[in-house]
């Protein structure tokens, strides 16, 4: 499963003044400041998937302020395996030490000033924009990559926004740095569009491509077929969940047995993601196909492509990351443009998408062939996206679109009107990218655009 928790090193930041010296930087109305921030920080928004560590060890203030101070701040987030560092910048500021620390702790850092004060006399105390610039600047200088939100006060909603927008980023990049993707069997023998480059993925990403032989998985769903003490509760289950036809035990059995497989392989392996097969050696290996469990495992935050998709797989990853706890990505593919509407297009597989999205009113189905039948929700924000590449070059496609009504179809899927789908269809003929896309209620478009800004070998298309 996905990396749901964020450790957030809060940093605050001031020049340094002498306390006698009140006409500019007061060093108490920073102390306030900071105090201030802390407190609303660990109130609003610190729980059980946010994490905040903060600075009360360096000194009587809990703030940095000397270039000096730079290496024990950044061991001390080491120790505490940090994921992000938010240098808030309570005056003026110190580039010096907010440029060393990004640069020594090596992680995804925001930045942001609290709007400054005018008194009416004249008097300014922080001028925290105008420091805010020189941080800037040197963070550049550290090559340190960095997101912004604008001078603005904490109560203001783009704080909020952005900020949270912020901890979805992290999460997006902790989950993609390093990610280990289950390959369950071969790619299906027709299947070259989902050839993907494990080299590559390995150096240039850190991600990693975990092979399970479809000779393993035989033996490892024959294990858990012979386990028959759950096969009276398991189709239970999959009766209550589904119209199961007259499909008999022993087959709705099989297709069960397939829930705790990839449980395992997840667990086995330390895998975030999985990129199976399904339709041909699967189906030989336990005589059902894995639709249902895939269905149903995605409301369990177990992410599973069919079709050995592995940036497939990926591209799940990064919108599971987006949406956080209980978000749900789906694995649709670009099926057919809607008969009457040139906007309408089919998001479609044959069996796998979440039984958890399904639309109210519409109970699933097992077919005979044990794949599922269903359709999802027709209202609301989609996000959609795909990492692929091609010769090297890696790219994002992201964009949004709105769920609506259509026909009804076999399989399961979903209809969605784009703003240009015309201009979507382009883009995915012409490359590099495949009919496959992962998408996820919502729009999670900024943060799909700001997780890019980490990544400059990435580069985003926009439709």
């Amino acid at each position: 499963m996905l990396h749901q928790r964020i450790t957030l090193g809060l940093a605050p930041c001031r020049r340094w003044r002498p306390e006698k010296v009140t006409q500019y930087c007061n060093p108490a109305v920073a102390r306030a400041i900071k105090r201030e921030v802390i407190e609303r920080l660990r109130s609003r928004y610190e729980n059980e998937d946010v994490r905040l560590v903060d600075l009360d060890f360096l000194n009587e203030e809990g703030l940095m302020s000397d270039i000096g101070e730079a290496p024990a701040i950044a061991e001390r987030f080491r120790r505490e395996k940090v994921d992000a560092v938010f240098i808030i910048n309570c005056n003026f500021g110190s580039e010096e030490v907010a440029g060393m620390v990004g640069k020594l702790v090596g992680k995804p850092v925001l930045l942001w000033g609290p709007r400054d004060k005018l008194e009416a006399n004249g008097h300014r105390d922080t001028d925290s924009q105008c420091g805010t610039f020189a941080i800037s600047k040197q963070l550049l200088r550290h090559h340190v990559r960095f997101t912004y939100i604008e001078n603005c006060r904490l109560d203001a909603p783009v704080f909020d926004r952005d900020f949270r927008r912020f901890l979805a980023v992290a999460r997006m990049l902790k989950n993609f740095r390093g990610m280990r993707v289950a390959q369950v069997g071969n790619r299906p023998k027709a299947f070259y569009s989902v050839i993907c480059n494990e080299g590559e993925l390995l150096g240039r990403f850190g991600i990693e491509v975990i092979p399970v032989t479809t000779v393993q998985a035989a033996a490892d769903l024959d294990a858990l077929y012979g386990r028959t003490e759950r096969k009276r509760a398991a189709v239970a289950e999959l009766r209550e969940k589904y119209d199961t036809g007259e499909l008999d035990d022993d087959t709705l059995w099989r297709s069960a047995c397939y829930l705790q497989f990839y449980r395992d392989v997840a667990g086995n392996n330390d895998c975030r993601v999985i990129a199976s097969e399904c339709a041909s050696s699967m189906m030989l290996a336990n005589r059902a196909m894995p639709c249902p469990a895939i269905s149903l495992l995605a409301g369990e935050g177990i992410i599973v492509s069919c079709e050995t998709d592995v940036l497939g797989a990926v591209s799940l990853g990064l919108l599971g990351a987006a949406a956080g706890r209980g978000g749900v990505p789906l694995f649709g593919e670009f099926t057919m443009r809607h008969p009457d509407d040139d906007d309408v297009e089919l998001i479609w597989h044959c069996g796998a998408l979440p039984h958890c999205l399904a639309k109210e009113g519409c109970r699933p189905r097992i077919l005979a062939n044990t794949r599922n039948e269903l359709m999802l929700r027709g209202d609301g924000d989609y996000t959609l996206c795909r990492l692929d590449s091609l010769d090297g070059e890696y790219s994002l496609l992201a964009g949004t679109a709105r769920g609506v009504e259509g026909p009804h179809t076999y399989g399961a899927g979903v209809w969605m009107k784009f703003a240009d789908l015309p201009r979507w269809e382009r883009m995915m003929v012409e490359g590099p990218y495949i009919h496959h896309l992962a998408e996820i209620p919502g729009d999670y478009l900024a943060e799909l655009r700001e997780f890019v800004r980490y990544y400059p070998d990435i580069r985003l298309d926009l439709p």
